[in-house]
């Protein structure tokens, strides 16, 4: 091929000739050089030197070096510093090198990084929330980073470890895969919210003989064989565990339904009060859904008594009776709880009682929720009675209750005493029209209240839209008053040309 290739030497052209010749074309010389077609230089390839129709000048001009790639440009050739970057990307898992690197290099690294790296690697080494934040987009297609402290690294560490609890099977799962997360998460995780625990598998047992029936008894359930995962040695390592959200049941278990799956056993209980009178950080503790009743949460409160942390504790849509309730107004007046949830329970007129009482000396509740139980009139009074000499209670939902009328009468007595309550729920009861009237009295002198839910408790049209009006001028004194607030607070430009004075 080279030879094919090779030009014709200049000798082949420079023979001379004779005069008879030259006069011979010179005639058709001035029409070969319109009609001949112009040579290119860039695509026509030098033919053989055996080749007819060449000149000496055209050979010249074509001319050309074949390269082994015809796209190849001295523009394209990466730096040596885009080759060390992808080197240490390619490498990144075996030979993991970030911090010697300049901040603008880091930056290229870190967005060429696969997701996928083992966590082991990227844990403690990657802060860039840039990468975390690929990290959850890939691996979850809704995330509320803001529900996390705004931070992609907590997220992620967060909603895995959840994922790594949800799907843990006790006595099938090794408990290691959890443990150790720990080392590399702990630093980040701030808050577990597991919304199903699964118990162990269980076999059928073998048929016995003369044993007709085909179906268990509900009540008969076997605890020491439904032991869910024991949450100590995970909450013991998380330094900064502020928040415990729990649910023990399962989720979208279709026609396996037990009563069973949604057994929190008395191991669980002890086991969880031995994990959260031990975690000093924690300051949010729900258990919801778990099917409490009040020996268990008896178990749970006498661990959380004196707690240096707690402010809120949620223990809704379980069944807490009187007992608990007792239980729960204890813990009032032994810690410093700001929120107490104890909707959808089984607390009556007793356990509201004991609420009241203990809520009239507290300083320190601004939330209490016992929509959902029925605690009817005598409970509802008593709680009336405390707000005349409480002063840090702000939101108040009594909502299907079974209340009516005399609560109505001493909670407008409240109305216009109380200066602290911002929001009052009396929805789904049976205040009735002369209760709403005395409602609508109260209201008169009240300038704090903000929000009086009334839905469905058959007060009348004209005094419930008599209240919303007296809550419409509250919250244009209260905007007015947070102006005043904020114009005062604004710090007083001075300097030299606008001296003080």
């Amino acid at each position: 091929m080279q030879d094919n290739l090779t030009p014709l030497p200049e000798s082949v052209f420079d023979q001379p000739s004779d005069t008879n010749q030259d006069q011979k074309h010179s005639s058709t010389s001035g029409q070969a050089a319109e009609t001949a077609p112009q040579p290119v230089k860039t695509t026509v390839i030098i033919p053989s030197i055996k080749s007819k129709g060449l000149n000496a000048s055209n050979a010249r001009r074509m001319r050309r070096i074949i390269a082994e790639d015809a796209e190849w440009s001295l523009a394209i050739v990466p730096q040596l510093t885009e080759l060390c970057i992808q080197h240490i990307v390619k490498n990144f898992q075996n030979n993991p090198i970030l911090k010697q690197l300049l901040p603008e290099h880091q930056h290229k690294v870190l967005d060429h990084l696969s997701p996928d790296l083992p966590l082991a690697v990227t844990a403690n080494l990657i802060e860039n929330e840039n990468y975390w934040r690929r990290c959850c987009t890939q691996r979850w297609p809704v995330c509320h980073v803001a529900r996390h402290g705004g931070s992609w690294k907590r997220m992620f560490f967060e909603r895995h470890l959840e994922n790594l609890l949800k799907h843990f099977i006790p006595g099938t799962t090794d408990p290691a895969v959890i443990l150790d997360l720990l080392p590399l998460c702990r630093n980040y995780v701030r808050r577990i919210q597991v919304d199903q625990f699964l118990p162990p598998v269980r076999f059928p047992p073998p048929p016995r003989e003369g044993d007709q029936s085909d179906s268990g008894s509900e009540g008969d359930m076997e605890e020491s064989t439904t032991d869910h995962y024991q949450l100590h040695d995970l909450v013991a390592g998380l330094k900064h565990l502020e928040e415990l959200d729990l649910v023990y049941g399962v989720k979208d278990c279709g026609m396996n339904f037990e009563w069973n799956l949604f057994l929190f056993t008395y191991h669980d209980c002890h086991s969880l009060a031995t994990t959260i009178k031990a975690c000093h950080t924690l300051k949010v503790f729900r258990l919801t859904r778990s099917r409490v009743d009040d020996d268990k949460v008896r178990i749970l409160i006498r661990s959380l008594l004196d707690h240096p942390a707690l402010e809120e504790l949620d223990l809704s849509h379980n069944l807490i009776g009187d007992r608990g309730a007792r239980a729960a107004a204890k813990l009032l007046s032994h810690s410093r709880l700001r929120v107490l949830n104890l909707a959808n329970n089984q607390v009556r007129a007793p356990g509201a009682q004991s609420l009241a009482h203990a809520l009239a000396h507290n300083t320190n509740l601004i939330t209490l929720n016992l929509r959902l139980n029925c605690i009817e009139d005598e409970g509802g009074q008593a709680l009336a009675h405390a707000l005349q000499t409480n002063k840090c209670l702000t939101t108040l939902h009594l909502g299907g209750n079974e209340l009516s009328e005399p609560t109505a009468t001493l909670l407008s007595q409240v109305l216009s005493v109380n200066t602290v309550l911002t929001s009052i729920n009396l929805s789904c009861n049976h205040i009735g029209q002369d209760g709403g009237k005395q409602l609508l009295e109260g209201m008169s002198d009240n300038k704090t209240l903000l929000e009086f839910d009334l839905r469905l408790s058959d007060v009348a049209q004209e005094s419930e839209y008599l209240i919303g009006q007296a809550l419409q001028a509250n919250h244009e004194a209260a905007r007015q008053q947070a102006l005043n607030l904020s114009h005062l607070m604004s710090p007083t430009i001075t300097g030299p040309e606008n001296p003080a004075g």
